[in-house]
C-alpha cells in the first residue's frame, strides 16, 4: 500500500513543483509589472514636458508677434496724429489771423484783402482715413489651435510599426520609442511571459493586421544576419520553432533567402546590399512584398491567404531601427 501511495504522490508532487515553478514566474511578472508601470509613466511625463514647453514657446512666439503689431500700429498712428495737430493748428492759426483782419476797418481791409483771399486758400489736402490701421485679429487668432497642430508635426514623427517589449527576446534592447532594437550580449531579467520569444533574439510588432494594406520600412545597414517579415498572432513564440507561422526575408552571412511555412527556401539574387528594406503587407490579397526603397528593386513576393491575425516579426543578432514616414496635415476642401 505504500508503493501504491508513492506511485498515486508523484504527480502530486510534479503538479506542487509545476505550481512553485508558475507562482515564482507570476511574482516576477508582478514586479515587472510595477518596474514598467513606473518606467511608463516617467517617459510619458517626459513626452508630455516636450509637449507643454512647444506650445509654451508657440504661445510666446504669437503674443510677442501680436505686440510687434502693435507696436508697429501704435507708432505709425502717433506719427499720423502728431501730423495732424500740426495741420490742425496751423489752419486754426490761419483761420483766427484771417478773421481779424476782417475785423479791421474798411481802409485796412482793402489793402489787404488780395492777400487775405491767397491765405484763405489752402494747399493742404484733406486728412485720409487710416486703412489697416486695426490689430488684425483674424490672423492671429484664426484657426488657431489648427495652426499650432500643423507646427506641431515639426517636432512630431509618426512610425507604421513600433515594437512590442512584452515579446522581445531578453537579450533584445528596444529603444525609449520603441521604434529601434539591438542585441546585448547580456540578458535582461525578465518574465518569461506567453508572449516573450525565450530562445531566438526576435521581437514582434506592437500591431497587428487582419485586413488592409500596410507598409514599413527597416533600416538595415551594413549589418548581417537579420530576419523580417510578419508572424501569425497563433503560432509559437517559445523554443526553436519560433519559425512556423513566419514568412521572412533574411541575410545571413552576406546570403538573402526567403522562406515561409507554404514556400520552399528560395535564395535571393542581391546585385547591391540594401541599406534599407521595405515591408508591404496586402493582407486581403494575401501578398507580403519586400524591395529596396533606395533604388526601388524588387526582392521578393509571398502569395498566401492569411486566414489570422498577423504581426510584424524581426530577428537580429545586431540592429534594426524601423524608420518615420512623413505626416501632413490636409484639410478636406468642400465641393
Amino acid at each position: 500500500m505504500t508503493d501504491e501511495l508513492k506511485i498515486k504522490l508523484e504527480p502530486l508532487q510534479k503538479k506542487l513543483v509545476n505550481f512553485k515553478q508558475v507562482k515564482t514566474t507570476s511574482d516576477t511578472t508582478a514586479q515587472h509589472m510595477r518596474v514598467q508601470t513606473q518606467h511608463t509613466e516617467r517617459q510619458i511625463k517626459e513626452e508630455f514636458k516636450k509637449l507643454h514647453q512647444f506650445l509654451r514657446d508657440e504661445e510666446a512666439a504669437r503674443l510677442a508677434a501680436l505686440r510687434e503689431e502693435e507696436e508697429q500700429k501704435s507708432q505709425m498712428m502717433k506719427e499720423k496724429i502728431e501730423k495732424m495737430s500740426r495741420e490742425i493748428s496751423s489752419l486754426s492759426d490761419t483761420i483766427r489771423a484771417i478773421e481779424e483782419e476782417m475785423g479791421a476797418d474798411d481802409i485796412i481791409f482793402l489793402q489787404v484783402g488780395p492777400m487775405l483771399m491767397e491765405r484763405a486758400q489752402c494747399t493742404l489736402q484733406d486728412p485720409e482715413r487710416v486703412s489697416g490701421a486695426l490689430i488684425n485679429v483674424a490672423k492671429h487668432l484664426g484657426n488657431l489651435k489648427f495652426r499650432v497642430w500643423e507646427k506641431m508635426q515639426e517636432i512630431v514623427q509618426y512610425t507604421p510599426v513600433t515594437l512590442d517589449p512584452n515579446t522581445a527576446h531578453p537579450k533584445l534592447i528596444l529603444s525609449e520609442d520603441l521604434t529601434s532594437v539591438r542585441y546585448s550580449n547580456e540578458t535582461q531579467q525578465l518574465p518569461d511571459n506567453p508572449e516573450r520569444f525565450d530562445e531566438y533574439t526576435c521581437v514582434l510588432g506592437s500591431e497587428g493586421f487582419n485586413s488592409g494594406t500596410h507598409c514599413w520600412d527597416v533600416e538595415v545597414g551594413d549589418r548581417d544576419n537579420w530576419f523580417m517579415g510578419v508572424k501569425t498572432e497563433s503560432s509559437q513564440r517559445k523554443g526553436g520553432s519560433f519559425i512556423c507561422g513566419v514568412w521572412r526575408v533574411y541575410q545571413h552571412d552576406g546570403e538573402y533567402k526567403a522562406y515561409s511555412p507554404s514556400h520552399p527556401l528560395t535564395i535571393l539574387t542581391v546585385k547591391q546590399k540594401p541599406q534599407r528594406i521595405r515591408v508591404q503587407l496586402d493582407w486581403d490579397r494575401g501578398k507580403l512584398s519586400f524591395s529596396d526603397p533606395d533604388n526601388n528593386t524588387h526582392l521578393h513576393t509571398f502569395t498566401h491567404t492569411f486566414t489570422e491575425r498577423v504581426f510584424p516579426f524581426f530577428n537580429t543578432k545586431s540592429s534594426l531601427m524601423i524608420l518615420p514616414v512623413k505626416a501632413a496635415v490636409t484639410v478636406e476642401q468642400l465641393s
